[in-house]
């Protein structure tokens, strides 16, 4: 039975990946992608799948991509910087193929973490914190803005809760209730979705960033 079912999961993934591949086969971006940029060969793909979505049959649609490395405990001085510059420029040429494509308003990329680094250095590096920053990128984006309040960056400051560890201003929460919101999620239906956004008013449930 396990060899029959894994037969089957198997013959769909194939069946599924020539879909897929023919569907791409007819996208044709002239937009340039980065070279040695892994974020930026998922996005490419990403925005190849985009492009496609009419002969798949795809309406709304969720992409997941990553980029590893920022758990800097060393060498925080010489590897962030880099690790930063290819967030730069995949999601910049991400958002120049989606204007390309004719979907910019209908496209919004937006950065999520674990967790944020400490202010304080442990000799080489930073580790695990609280607060972090980030971006969100696309035409709908209400951009060129600030959301939130700037912590005072400053150790044992009146932002830091102990080692460092900035305490955010915006929630996980209400970050994605923001986005939500876009995505056509109703009020009515938020909290199923998002079942701690209930602990913050109304008011400021929605960011205002899109």
């Amino acid at each position: 039975m396990l060899e029959n079912e894994y037969n089957t999961v198997m013959k769909r993934g194939i069946n599924a990946q020539s879909v897929v591949s023919q569907g791409m086969a007819g996208v044709s971006l002239s937009t340039p992608f980065p070279s040695g940029n892994n974020l930026a060969d998922q996005l490419k793909t990403v925005a190849q799948l985009i492009g496609a979505r009419s002969s798949l049959g795809a309406k709304r649609q969720v992409f997941m991509v990553t980029l590893g490395g920022f758990d800097l405990h060393d060498y925080l001085d010489t590897r962030h910087a880099p690790l930063l510059q290819k967030v730069d420029e995949a999601m910049t040429a991400f958002y120049k193929a989606t204007v390309e494509l004719g979907v910019a308003n209908q496209v919004t990329s937006f950065t999520a973490s674990d967790f944020g680094r400490t202010l304080t250095s442990n000799g080489d590096g930073s580790d695990h914190g609280w607060g972090s920053m980030h971006f969100v990128v696309g035409g709908a984006v209400n951009g060129r803005n600030f959301y939130g309040k700037p912590p005072v960056l400053a150790h044992n400051g009146p932002d830091d809760v102990g080692q460092g560890r900035l305490l955010p201003a915006i929630s996980v929460d209400q970050y994605a209730a923001t986005m939500a919101s876009w995505f056509g999620v109703s009020a009515a239906d938020m909290v199923s979705v998002l079942p701690f956004i209930g602990n913050y008013p109304v008011a400021s449930r929605n960011l205002g960033f899109i």
